[in-house]
C-alpha cells in the first residue's frame, strides 16, 4: 500500500501585529511539521483582542476563517488564547474542527491528573482573562493562573505591539511568573501557557519549575495528527 500522503494543512487565523515572531512562535511555518495557511484579520490587534475582549470582531474571523476552509484548510485555529471567546461561534460557522486556543487543553489535562493536583494556567494578561473566556473552554474557576504582566518585557512589548522584543527579558518574564505562580500553588502538576507567544520559553519554563508543559504547538500537532491519521 502506498503511504505516502501530503499533510493536511491548518489554517490560522492572525491578529494584525508587527512584534517580532521568533522561532516556537505560532506565526513562524517551520513551527509546525505540516502546512500552515494564514489569513490576518483587519482590526484584530493584540490590544483589542486581548484587553478589549475582541469586541466587533466576530463576524471579521467568521469571515477569514470561511475564507481558510474554502482555500483547503482542514481545520482552523488562532494566534491568541483569548479568542476561546469565539470557540462556539467559530464552530457553528464552519464544516471543519475549530481548535481557537490552547486554554481548550485545561479541562483534558485535568482529567489526566490525580484528584489533589491541579493544572496552572499562565497567560500573558490575567487582568483581562475573564470568566467568560475559561467557561468558553469549560475551566474551572478555581484554576491557579499567573501572568506576565509585572514583568519588564513580554507583556508589555506583545500587548503593545512594538517593533523589538527583548528575548531574554522577554524568557526572564516567562519563567519567573511560572515559578511564582507553581511556589504559591504546589498542587500545580502541569502548566498550560495561554499565550501563542510563549511556546519559544516552554522549555525553560520547564527546566525552572519541574512541571510539565503545554503550548499551542503542542495542541496543534495533536489536532492536526487527528486531521489526518497516519497510514501505517
Amino acid at each position: 500500500m502506498n503511504t505516502d500522503q501530503k499533510p493536511a494543512p491548518l489554517g490560522l487565523l492572525m491578529l494584525e501585529t508587527r512584534f517580532p515572531r521568533i522561532p516556537g512562535d505560532i506565526g513562524r511555518g517551520a513551527s509546525f511539521p505540516f502546512p500552515i495557511l494564514k489569513k490576518v484579520v483587519k482590526g484584530a490587534s493584540p490590544d483589542q483582542v486581548v484587553r478589549k475582549n475582541a469586541e466587533g470582531l466576530l463576524n471579521p474571523f467568521i469571515d477569514a476563517a470561511q475564507e481558510l476552509e474554502s482555500e483547503g484548510a482542514a481545520g482552523i485555529t488562532t494566534s491568541c488564547g483569548f479568542l476561546t471567546l469565539f470557540q462556539k461561534e467559530l464552530g457553528a460557522a464552519l464544516s471543519v474542527p475549530v481548535a481557537t486556543s490552547s486554554l481548550l487543553q485545561v479541562p483534558m489535562l485535568q482529567a489526566l491528573l490525580p484528584p489533589q493536583k491541579q493544572v496552572g494556567i499562565l497567560t500573558i494578561s490575567k487582568s483581562s482573562l475573564t470568566a467568560r473566556h475559561l467557561a468558553a473552554a469549560g475551566i474551572s474557576p478555581d484554576t491557579p493562573i499567573g501572568s506576565t504582566e509585572d514583568g519588564q518585557e513580554f507583556t508589555k512589548a506583545i500587548l503593545n505591539d512594538e517593533p523589538k522584543l527583548d528575548v531574554a527579558l522577554a524568557r526572564q518574564d516567562n519563567v519567573e511568573a511560572a515559578k511564582a505562580l507553581t511556589h504559591h500553588n504546589p498542587q500545580i502538576a502541569a502548566l498550560v501557557l495561554e499565550c501563542t507567544n510563549m511556546a519559544p520559553y516552554a522549555a525553560d519554563i520547564a527546566a525552572a519549575t519541574g512541571t510539565p508543559v503545554y503550548t499551542i504547538i503542542d495542541f496543534l500537532i495533536w489536532f492536526q495528527r487527528g486531521l489526518q491519521p497516519r497510514l501505517f
